[in-house]
């Protein structure tokens, strides 16, 4: 059950922990967590058995490494296979608040994920309990447009529940509402800041616009300065997935993104070798849900990472990540969908005068822009099957491919890769 406006209390004294009290607290709790699932999450107990592993294995997060990393198409199988949560939800479906489905279909779990969310959101330093927020973030299946709204109730902000689109419209509510705050993708907030001045209005005198915070973009990097120079906002970012909520947020001092410790553990994994990287090394972002509802272990989740341990001079001691780098496997984000090579290819898989494809993703501007290739047979009537897969791609992930380009058989090399991200040049 939520915690109502009046009785949610925002305790730091966790991110501020030194190191060895810290790591006692994440030993205690980690060690919970796995007895916990071994005894009541079916998935997890047979896991263990099926390698040969006990919880008394598990002496402290050191010995995480025994336990194999969880793969997002694994969480696929496991969920097709034991439905609907593959063997890891320790509690009747039916006590559930809210069931998510992000891409894959996967189904979400995010009972607890609000709070990493509202510690996020006070770590900023500049949201406000009275701040009339607009979320644009979609509120359609996917977890975000709700957590998000769920965690300004429990800081008292007032939410205009937007969702995505409707530029025009959101701008005539940001300045009818004297919206302060606003959420969503860094490169849509630019969006609606570029619609105001074409509608005629002075952003600094016509609206009372304080703040953004932004999530599932790379794009904030880029923008930020802009935001803060050009329109007096300020900006804050997190890193989070549907799978396992948030992760990662960033402080005032926005030098890296500090660990949710009270939510999750996390490790940075060399993918290659499954051993455990140090500050400033590349490793996969891999996640353990500290969570006796839904206690996923180990859950890759296919984001590159640097993170640095030093202290923060926000005071607090937790880890942070650094940057994202990039993306490990066969999938890519874009417009803050992540798309699969499995779901591209089910999309593309009706029309066989398709041989071959592949994605590109660039920057336009302050947009994701998406290039897809398709190699075809000679005989193929071009407009109507690039309209064909346009209209399937929309249904199947939910995204816009901005420009089609079919091109002559051999035209790609013989080992091409499927996705393209060149927004990480």
């Amino acid at each position: 059950m939520l915690l109502s406006k009046d009785t949610f209390f925002y305790d730091d004294s966790k991110e501020k922990m030194n190191n060895e009290d810290r790591e006692e607290w994440i030993t205690q709790r980690l060690l919970h967590t796995i007895r916990y699932a071994y005894k009541n999450a079916p998935q997890v107990k047979e896991h263990f058995d099926s390698i040969g592993l006990t919880p008394n294995d598990i002496r402290g997060p050191a010995d995480l490494t025994k336990i194999p990393v969880i793969t997002k198409d694994e969480l696929v199988h496991l969920q097709r296979a034991r439905p609907p949560f593959g063997g890891f939800l320790t509690v009747p479906v039916h006590e559930l608040r809210r069931i998510y489905i992000s891409p894959g279909p996967i189904y979400d779990v995010w009972e607890r994920n609000i709070y990493g969310l509202a510690r996020y959101m006070k770590a900023t330093g500049f949201v406000q309990p009275g701040d009339i927020v607009l979320n644009t973030v979609a509120y359609h299946m996917v977890p975000a447009g709700l957590a998000l709204t769920d965690a300004a109730d429990l800081l008292g902000l007032t939410i205009i529940p937007a969702g995505v689109g409707n530029t025009e419209l959101q701008v005539q509510i940001m300045h009818e509402l004297k919206v302060t705050g606003c959420i969503g993708f860094a490169s849509f907030l630019m969006t609606l800041l570029k619609k105001a001045q074409e509608m005629g209005y002075d952003v600094h005198s016509d609206f009372s616009l304080r703040w953004l915070l932004c999530g599932g973009e790379k794009h904030l990097e880029n923008l930020r300065e802009s935001f803060n120079r050009d329109y007096g906002i300020q900006s804050a970012q997190n890193y989070a997935t549907a799978d396992v909520g948030v992760v990662a947020y960033e402080c005032s001092v926005q030098n890296g993104m500090h660990y949710n410790c009270e939510d999750v553990y996390v490790e940075l994994v060399d993918p290659s070798t499954g051993a455990r990287c140090g500050p400033l090394e590349e490793g996969e972002i891999v996640v353990t849900l500290l969570n006796d509802i839904y206690p996923l272990i180990r859950f890759g989740t296919g984001d590159m990472a640097l993170y640095t341990d030093e202290p923060c001079t926000c005071g607090r001691t937790t880890p942070r990540l650094l940057r994202i780098t990039g993306m490990l496997g066969d999938r890519i984000k874009a417009k803050g969908l992540f798309v699969h090579g499995r779901e591209l290819d089910k999309a593309i898989s009706l029309f066989p005068e398709v041989l071959r494809y592949q994605m590109v993703v660039s920057l336009e501007g302050h947009k994701d822009k998406i290039l897809l290739t398709l190699e075809t047979k000679q005989s193929s009537d071009l407009l109507a099957l690039s309209r064909g897969v346009r209209k399937r791609c929309k249904e199947l992930i939910r995204l816009t491919i901005d420009e089609i380009k079919c091109v002559p058989e051999n035209t790609l090399p013989p080992r091409h890769k499927r996705f393209v991200d060149e927004r990480w040049k």
